[in-house]
C-alpha cells in the first residue's frame, strides 16, 4: 500500500514554486513548461520532470519532479512572448482586478484615499455636533427665548418704577396695536437703557421677555465682530433675516458700545470691520427697507461713545435712564432678596434700606447673601441683624484680616487717627452721623471710620463739604496733638480731601476770587466714575490762584479739626480708651463719650430716634432688584481708611 500512494503522497505535498523570471525562461527553452496562464503580471504553471540527463544540471531548490509554479513577469516585456511563441507553450491570459496601469494607480491610491475619507467624515461630524460653527461663520449667534428658560416677569423687578412704566408701554403696543394706531401713534422702532454697571439692564430685558408673547432674541454686542473680514456684517444680516421672519418680536443688543463706538474715533478707516459691523446695523435698523414689527431694544453703561447715528430718533426712539435706587427703592429690594430666607425678630429693613445709600440692587443681593453665609457659618437657624450689619462692613471696607499682627505702638496710633475722625464729624453740624468706629484691619485699610447718611443727598452744599474736608482731616490732626508727630496713615485722607476742594475750586465755582466758573474741562465715562482726559482751559495766572485758594480751603479745614480737638480732648482720650479695649464701638457708644451720658441712656434715645424715623405708610412689596452702581459724590457709607503705617 505505501508502495502505491508514495509517489501520489510525495505529489500532494509539493507546493507551488517561485520562479525567477530568468529561470522561468530556461525552464520553457528547456522543453520543462507546456502551459501557462497569464493573470495581470503574475505567470501560473506546471513544469514536467527532468530528464535523466538533466538532473544533475538543475539548480539546487529546483525540485525534479513535476509541479506547479508561479512567476512575476515584468510588465509589456516582448521576449517572453517570443520565447513562449517559439516553444509552442499554451498561454492562458486572465485580466486580474487590478491590472493594467490604472490598477496600479488605484492600488497604491486606495490607502490614502480611504485616510483622506476617513478624516473628512470625522471634521464632518465633529462641525455637526459644534453645531456647524466651522461652516457658519457669517450666522447670527443671536439666541432665542425658550419656553425652558427660567421666567423673569415685571412682577419681579423692583427699584425702577419708571423704567417699569416705559417698558410697559412697548410690551402693550405689541398685545394692543389696535389702542395706539387708532390715535396714529406708532410703536418705538429701539429703546436704549442706560446705566451705571450692576443697575439691572439686562435683567429688565428678561423682564421683558418673560412679558412679551413674541419671538425675542437676545445677543451680546461683542458677538458680532471676529478676526474673519466681513463678518460681523453678515452676523447683522442674518439676525434681521431671523427677526423678520418671526416679526412681531424684540432682538436684545447687550453692551452695544461694543460694536456701536463712534466712527473715525481709532486709527481704522472706513475698511475697520467694526465700523462696517456699525454701518450694517445702521441701515438694518432704519435704511432703505422698512424693518416695521422689530422692535431693537440695547443695553449700554458707555452712551458718551456710541455714535449719534445710532442715537438718533427713528433708530433708538427713546432712552431709559436706569439709575441707582432711592431708600424706598432699596428697601422693595430687600424685601425681594430676603424673600423666603429665616429672618429673626431683629431684622429691620427700614433700618438696612437706611444704612446701604449707593447700593445698587447687586450689592444688595450680595449683602443678603453674606448674611446668610455668616449665619451659616455660626450655626443658626436665622438671620439676624448683628449678621447683616458685619455684611455690610464686608461689602462696604473689605473682610476682617485678624491674623494682620499690629503692634501696641501703631494700634494707638490707629486709634487717634480714627478717633479724631470720629470726633471732628460728630462736633461739626454739617456732616453725616458717625455710625461706627473700628481699628480691625479690613481690607487694605488697617482701621476705618464708617459715617451713615440719613437721607439720599442729591445736592450738597458748600458749608457741608468744608466739614467733610474738615473731618477727613481729624485723624492727621489728632496725631499731631497727641502724638507730636505725623505718620502716613493720613495718606487717603489727604488725598480724599485735596480732591474734594480742587473740585469746589475749579467745577462747583465756590469760592470768591474765582467766582462761579468751571475751570478745566473732563472728559470721560458718565457712569463709570473715570475720567480719561482733562483739558486745561485757563491761564497760568489762574493756575496759581487754583493752588492759592486749594490751599486755603485746606488750611481753614486744618484749623478748624484743630480747635475741635484740643478744646475735646478729654472726649478724644475717652473714644481712645475704647477703642484699645474693645477694637469697635457703635454710634450709641460715640454718644456717651461725646455727650458724657451712660450708654443706656444713649441707646434709649438710639431707639427713639429710629422709630420718629420709620414711615408710616407701608412701602410697595416688589419682587426683584434692579441692581446700580453707586454715585461718587452722593450717598454712600465712606469709610475712610488710613495707609498702612511703617514699623
Amino acid at each position: 500500500m505505501q508502495h502505491l500512494l508514495g509517489p501520489r503522497m510525495k505529489e500532494l505535498n509539493v507546493r507551488p514554486v517561485e520562479l525567477s523570471y530568468s529561470r522561468l525562461l530556461a525552464d520553457v527553452k528547456a522543453g520543462r513548461i507546456k502551459k501557462v496562464k497569464l493573470t495581470g503580471q503574475t505567470a501560473k504553471g506546471h513544469f514536467e520532470p527532468e530528464s535523466k540527463g538533466q538532473q544533475g544540471k538543475r539548480p539546487e531548490g529546483q525540485p525534479s519532479v513535476a509541479g506547479e509554479f508561479f512567476c512575476h513577469v515584468p510588465e509589456s516585456d516582448d521576449e517572453f512572448w517570443k520565447i513562449m511563441r517559439s516553444r509552442h507553450v499554451d498561454c492562458q491570459v486572465a485580466q486580474g482586478p487590478l491590472s493594467g496601469f490604472w490598477g496600479t494607480m488605484l492600488m497604491y491610491l486606495l490607502f490614502p484615499l480611504a485616510m483622506v475619507f476617513v478624516l473628512w467624515m470625522l471634521i464632518m461630524k465633529q462641525a455637526q455636533t459644534t453645531g456647524n460653527q466651522a461652516l457658519s461663520f457669517g450666522r447670527s449667534r443671536a439666541k432665542r427665548n425658550s419656553d425652558n428658560m427660567p421666567k423673569v416677569t415685571f412682577a419681579d423687578v423692583a427699584g425702577v418704577d419708571e423704567a417699569k412704566e416705559e417698558l410697559e408701554e412697548v410690551i402693550e403696543f405689541l398685545k394692543e396695536p389696535e389702542k395706539f394706531q387708532a390715535l396714529g401713534a406708532k410703536i418705538p422702532k429701539g429703546v436704549l437703557l442706560i446705566g451705571p454697571p450692576g443697575c439691572g439692564k439686562t435683567y429688565l430685558a428678561r423682564a421683558i421677555a418673560g412679558e412679551a408673547d413674541v419671538p425675542f432674541f437676545h445677543i451680546s454686542g461683542s458677538d458680532f465682530v471676529e478676526m474673519f473680514v466681513g463678518v460681523g456684517a453678515s452676523r447683522v444680516r442674518d439676525l434681521f433675516e431671523q427677526a423678520k421672519a418671526s416679526r412681531p418680536c424684540i432682538v436684545f443688543i447687550d453692551e452695544i458700545d461694543a460694536v456701536g463706538r463712534q466712527r473715525g474715533a481709532g486709527l481704522g478707516g472706513g475698511h475697520d470691520e467694526r465700523e462696517q459691523t456699525l454701518n450694517q446695523l445702521l441701515v438694518e435698523m432704519d435704511g432703505f427697507d422698512p424693518n416695521a414689527g422689530i422692535i431693537m431694544i440695547a443695553a449700554t453703561n458707555r452712551p458718551d461713545v456710541l455714535d449719534p447715528a445710532l442715537l438718533r430718533p427713528g433708530r433708538f426712539d427713546r432712552r431709559i435712564v436706569v439709575d441707582n435706587p432711592d431708600q424706598s427703592g432699596r428697601r422693595e429690594i430687600l424685601e425681594v432678596h430676603t424673600n423666603g430666607k429665616p429672618l429673626g425678630e431683629s431684622v429691620d429693613k427700614d433700618v438696612l434700606a437706611r444704612r446701604t445709600p449707593g447700593f445698587t440692587g447687586a450689592d444688595i443681593a450680595n449683602l443678603v447673601n453674606e448674611a446668610a453665609l455668616l449665619a451659616a457659618r455660626r450655626d443658626q437657624k436665622v438671620i439676624e441683624m448683628d449678621e447683616f450689619e458685619a455684611s455690610i462692613e464686608r461689602v462696604v471696607a473689605g473682610p476682617e484680616r485678624r491674623s494682620r499682627i499690629i503692634s501696641d505702638r501703631e494700634k494707638k496710633i490707629l486709634a487717634y487717627h480714627e478717633a479724631g475722625h470720629a470726633l471732628v464729624a460728630k462736633l461739626l453740624p454739617n456732616t453725616d452721623p458717625v455710625h461706627k468706629v473700628a481699628i480691625v484691619p479690613r481690607g487694605m485699610a488697617l482701621g476705618y471710620t464708617m459715617h451713615l447718611p440719613i437721607e439720599d443727598r442729591y445736592i450738597i452744599s458748600r458749608a457741608e463739604l468744608l466739614d467733610r474736608i474738615a473731618a477727613m482731616l481729624g485723624g492727621r490732626v489728632a496725631e499731631q496733638i497727641v502724638l507730636e508727630e505725623i505718620t502716613t496713615g493720613a495718606q487717603n485722607d489727604l488725598e480724599q480731601a485735596t480732591e474734594v476742594a480742587r473740585r469746589m475750586v475749579c467745577e462747583f465755582g465756590m469760592t470768591d476770587s474765582l467766582g462761579p466758573l468751571t475751570l478745566g474741562r473732563r472728559q470721560g465715562p458718565i457712569f463709570l466714575g473715570r475720567d480719561l482726559v482733562e483739558e486745561r482751559n485757563y491761564s497760568e495766572e489762574v493756575a496759581g490762584e487754583i493752588d492759592k485758594q486749594i490751599r486755603s480751603i485746606i488750611d481753614s479745614c486744618y484749623a478748624t479739626a484743630q480747635t475741635i480737638l484740643e478744646e475735646h480732648r478729654g472726649k478724644l482720650d475717652k473714644m481712645v480708651e475704647a477703642l484699645l479695649e474693645k477694637e469697635t464701638i457703635d454710634a450709641c457708644q460715640i454718644d456717651a463719650i461725646v455727650e458724657g451720658i451712660s450708654l443706656e441712656e444713649a441707646q434709649r434715645r438710639a431707639e427713639e430716634k429710629s422709630r420718629k424715623a420709620k414711615p408710616t405708610a407701608p412701602l410697595p412689596i416688589p419682587v426683584e432688584p434692579v441692581p446700580e452702581k453707586r454715585q461718587p459724590v452722593t450717598g454712600r457709607a465712606k469709610v475712610e481708611s488710613p495707609a498702612p503705617v511703617p514699623a
